[in-house]
């Protein structure tokens, strides 16, 4: 049996992914192949497609490439997507805990219920099922892996508007309330999730969005302490199309455009935008060919 859950997986992997959706309502990204891959880069954890609706779920070792673990479920699901250009999340910074979601079908929105499997990371093992009456798509977990933060879209005819939530997975139930910044916390949120960049112990998810419109922001979420960030960008409205736009965390959190110059340089203490230095219109700051490519 273990062998031909191997041969399967192997198969799959040669095998490009169909274009399922990752619980993003809009872009129709399919991360699932390419999963996610936590800070110690250790395993790699992919969903396919398995035939007549089910998914295999697989941890694979990144160095030899080798199927660690592997689990057949009974349902389409997917890693979740959280940005438009494809990254990848579901994994808990302490990379015990994985959350996948059910896709979406043809793009379907609104949607009226959204199915969560929340796994243990290293034995795949089912530890919660979850779903939740209303349109949503996955955003973050705690560190700790306890709780789930979630995208829930607010307009059925606007997928651009949207609230934070948490969900808490001891408990097994939503929290109450929004996450909002508390500097503005009537300002409506509005817009497509770009490019997220999240911080090496997982606790900090920076999500570029273009905006709905408006000027783009970083969405900056506290994934530990349950609270919330919005970094106007008004340095780059104009300049760049923010679905070419890529956030840097090396060095500080910075904004740079697709070729590699620095747009905007993040404060994340005052949680505030800057203009790098510039001479005339462009930045004076490029990153080196090998930063670019990690971006």
């Amino acid at each position: 049996m273990r062998r031909s859950l191997l041969l399967a997986a192997a198969a799959l992997l040669a095998t490009p992914g169909t274009a399922g959706g990752d619980g993003l309502p809009v872009g129709n990204v399919d991360v699932g192949p390419e999963g996610v891959v936590g800070a110690s880069d250790s395993a790699r954890i992919v969903a396919l497609p398995a035939g007549a609706g089910s998914t295999l779920v697989a941890r694979i070792e990144t160095g030899s490439g080798r199927v660690k673990r592997s689990k057949w479920l009974r349902e389409p699901l997917t890693i979740p997507g959280v940005a438009l250009d494809g990254t990848a999340d579901g994994l808990s910074g302490n990379e015990r805990t994985m959350v996948v979601i059910r896709p979406r079908e043809h793009g379907d929105f609104p949607l009226r219920r959204t199915r969560f499997l929340v796994l243990d990371a290293r034995t795949l093992r089912v530890k919660r099922r979850i779903t939740l009456r209303g349109d949503f798509s996955f955003d973050a977990l705690s560190p700790d892996g306890r709780r789930m933060f979630v995208v829930n879209y607010v307009d059925r005819r606007d997928p651009r508007a949207y609230l934070v939530r948490s969900f808490d997975l001891d408990a097994g139930r939503l929290e109450r309330g929004a996450i909002v910044d508390a500097r503005e916390p009537d300002e409506d949120m509005r817009g497509y999730p770009v490019t997220r960049a999240t911080t090496e112990d997982g606790r900090w998810a920076y999500t570029l969005y273009d905006g709905g419109g408006d000027e783009p922001f970083i969405h900056a979420l506290d994934t530990a302490q349950r609270r919330a960030f919005c970094i106007d960008l008004p340095m780059v409205a104009d300049v760049v199309d923010p679905h070419t736009m890529r956030l840097d965390l090396r060095d500080g959190l910075r904004v740079v455009d697709e070729q590699r110059k620095v747009r905007a340089i993040v404060d994340t203490t005052e949680m505030h935008a800057d203009w790098p230095p510039r001479t005339g219109l462009f930045s004076d700051i490029t990153l080196s060919p090998a930063a670019a490519s990690e971006v």
